[in-house]
This record gives C-alpha cells, sequence and structure tokens, in this order.
C-alpha cells in the first residue's frame, strides 16, 4: 500500500563510475531482476514514479535524468534529481543499495508524514553510525537551493547539503525492527560486495518460504 500522504517522487542515481566493480553496477543481476529494478520496488512503496539519474545510453522501462553536473557525484545526482522533481518530496537512493526494502522506505515516510514542515530531510543513519544521505528522503525547494549553492563553492559531499538543511536523523534503533536491516546499507562496490548481496539475499528468500 502506498504511503500517499504526502507529494513524492523516486529516482534512483545511476552515474557512477563503477570503476572497482568492472561493469555497470545498476544492472547488476539478483535473480531475475538488476539492481535498479529491485531498488525500483523498493521505491514504489511511497511512489509510483521512479526515474534514473546518469543512466549511460537508453535505461529499458525506466526514464532517465541526464547530471546537470556531470562528474560532480552523489551531490550532482540529487542536485539533478531535485531540479526535475515536480513534488514536494524526492525520496533518492543509489544503485549500489540492492537490499533496500519497502518497508524500509514506509518507515522513513513515516518520519515525513509526523515532522510536517520541521524537516527537510529524512535521513537514516547505519549501523556503523555513519549517515546515508543515498537512501533519504528530500524537500525539494529548500534542498534545491542550496545543492546549488554549495556546487557553485566547489562542494560535492552530500553531508555539507544535510548540515545546511534541517535535516532529520533516524537512528538505527529506530529501523532495527525491519526484516533485513542489518544489511539495508551494504555498499555494492566490487565483485566480493556482489557475491554478498547476492547469498543475503538468496539466503532470505529461503527464510520466506
Amino acid at each position: 500500500m502506498l504511503l500517499s500522504m504526502f507529494d513524492v517522487e523516486g529516482f534512483i542515481l545511476v552515474g557512477g563510475q563503477s570503476s572497482r566493480m568492472g561493469s555497470d553496477k545498476s544492472q547488476l543481476l539478483f535473480g531475475s531482476r538488476t539492481a535498479v529494478e529491485h531498488i525500483a520496488a523498493a521505491l514504489r512503496r511511497l511512489t509510483p514514479a521512479v526515474r534514473l539519474v546518469g543512466a549511460r545510453g537508453e535505461p529499458p522501462d525506466f526514464d532517465n535524468i541526464p547530471d546537470t553536473f556531470e562528474r560532480w557525484g552523489a551531490l550532482g545526482g540529487i542536485h539533478a534529481a531535485l531540479g526535475s522533481c515536480t513534488s514536494e518530496w524526492a525520496v533518492i537512493a543509489a544503485c549500489d543499495l540492492p537490499l533496500v526494502t519497502p518497508a524500509l522506505f514506509a518507515r522513513l515516510g513515516q518520519f515525513v508524514l509526523e515532522g510536517g514542515d520541521e524537516f527537510d530531510a529524512i535521513v537514516p543513519i547505519q549501523p556503523d553510525e555513519r549517515p546515508q544521505p543515498l537512501c533519504a528522503i528530500y524537500r525539494r525547494q529548500a534542498c534545491l537551493a542550496v545543492a546549488k549553492s554549495l556546487i557553485d563553492l566547489d562542494e560535492h559531499k552530500p553531508r555539507a547539503l544535510l548540515a545546511s538543511v534541517r535535516t532529520r536523523w533516524v537512528n538505527f534503533s529506530q529501523i532495527s525492527d525491519l526484516p533485513g536491516a542489518r544489511d539495508f546499507f551494504l555498499n555494492v562496490n566490487t565483485p566480493d560486495d556482489y557475491e554478498r548481496a547476492r547469498q543475503i539475499l538468496a539466503e532470505s528468500r529461503t527464510g520466506d518460504l
């Protein structure tokens, strides 16, 4: 069921170079679906509108938004997503987080509903206590303006954006009860990461049988 109480669109950042993986991370297969397809399925818990940002070539089944600032990294991808968003909120995820789930985004969406106008970004904290800005929800108007200002100052890191807007930090303890929570933020950057993520996903499916 969609959390239809707030206006939101979904975006998957796919513009990285995938240098350590050696192939396009967004198209890695997990079972019968690509990483992008897994993440899109999770994002659709909040919105049916899911687009890619920075895809190379013509992605099948998805509309693509080109990077406004090429090779600017994650902050550039967030800026491009916010710049094309027509809703009040944008839920943004990186393509190398294939173990996110619909339940995770539903929980983050609940914090948007509870926070009202108090926050401009809803950002989870990983088990290692680091923030994860590439699995987060952003208020378009406030965050777009700040992202552009930071890029003008030659800033590349999303954390600078989070430090400059009203950020609601979601402690890991507030999502740790969800199935698969320990692995939500496993970054698939190398072949070893890929094999680990595939194994985790296969084991989770076995547990559902």
